[in-house]
């Protein structure tokens, strides 16, 4: 309780003025014990994150948008296809298979070769071996390497070429005049060699690369593939011949006029006597001593 009478005026303000203050400082705190707020808290305002009452906080960052929504869930329509499966495969990271580098570097000339791989390994009336697609992929690259150098293919027999490369026939001394000959045309002949493929590249390249089921297919070759594999070997026989004859007379060791070679397979059944072409043998299935 504050006493002002016995002072002199110009002290009695300024000590009213004390004495209003401590008043106020008393009944301040008297009001907060009593559970009044402080006048700091009555003033104090809520964060911007206490007044967003929403759960989705897009909408408050991005006024004006709409409220980000879950992506919809994937349709049949999106589902993959065959094609696309291929297409991933072919675009995963790591090297490009071998057959599938080669057919880029040769775009031109290989063109379609990846196709017919396909084709003649699961058409059921092709039925080609791995093996025998690893030799025909090679020829055709081959004569695309031959191409490339301004070689005119169809004076060549690029079948035969490649059996004296591949060692498959004639002799050393014929595969390193064959070498040496082509290296003064412009061919890289180890290159080439080095780039010949086998029977498991081909295989990885169809499986892995084209995602090409394998043909289920039979334990052993069927005739049809069997007659086609001995046709083969059979032009490639009047090929070589062919060949070796050209080269005599051009040594002046031969001496024939205008000639044809003739190649042919004939099968003796020891059974009957009877005699097939191998081909007529295959297609029937069956000698006739056995159908009667």
């Amino acid at each position: 309780m504050c006493t002002l009478s016995s002072l002199p005026v110009a002290f009695q303000y300024a000590d009213a003025f004390t004495c209003h203050a401590e008043t106020l400082g008393r009944e301040s705190h008297a009001e907060h014990r009593n559970g009044f707020p402080r006048e700091h808290e009555l003033f104090e305002r809520p964060s911007m994150d206490d007044q967003d009452e929403s759960p989705d906080r897009s909408t408050h960052d991005n006024p004006g948008q709409e409220p980000q929504k879950d992506p919809p869930a994937p349709t049949e329509s999106d589902a993959p296809t065959p094609a696309s499966n291929a297409t991933a495969s072919r675009s995963k990271p790591g090297p490009e298979p071998k057959v599938a580098r080669l057919i880029s570097e040769y775009d031109r000339e290989l063109a379609g070769v990846g196709d017919e791989l396909e084709v003649r390994w699961t058409n059921p009336e092709t039925d080609a071996s791995l093996r025998s697609l690893a030799d025909w992929f090679n020829e055709q690259l081959l004569r695309a390497v031959l191409t490339a150098a301004g070689i005119e293919t169809i004076t060549e027999d690029v079948s035969h070429l490649y059996a004296v490369l591949s060692g498959e026939t004639g002799s050393r001394g014929e595969r390193t005049q064959l070498e040496r000959r082509l290296e003064r045309d412009g061919v890289a002949v180890e290159t080439v060699t080095d780039e010949f493929v086998s029977y498991g590249a081909i295989r990885s390249y169809l499986t892995g690369y084209r995602n090409v089921t394998a043909p289920s297919g039979t334990d052993g070759p069927s005739a049809a593939a069997t007659a086609r594999t001995i046709e083969e070997l059979r032009q490639r026989t009047v090929s070589v011949t062919e060949s070796k004859l050209d080269r005599l007379q051009e040594t002046d060791q031969l001496r024939v006029g205008p000639r044809r070679v003739f190649a042919d397979v004939q099968v003796l059944c020891e059974r009957c006597g009877k005699q097939y072409d191998v081909a007529d043998l295959l297609e029937s299935g069956a000698c006739d001593c056995y159908e009667s």
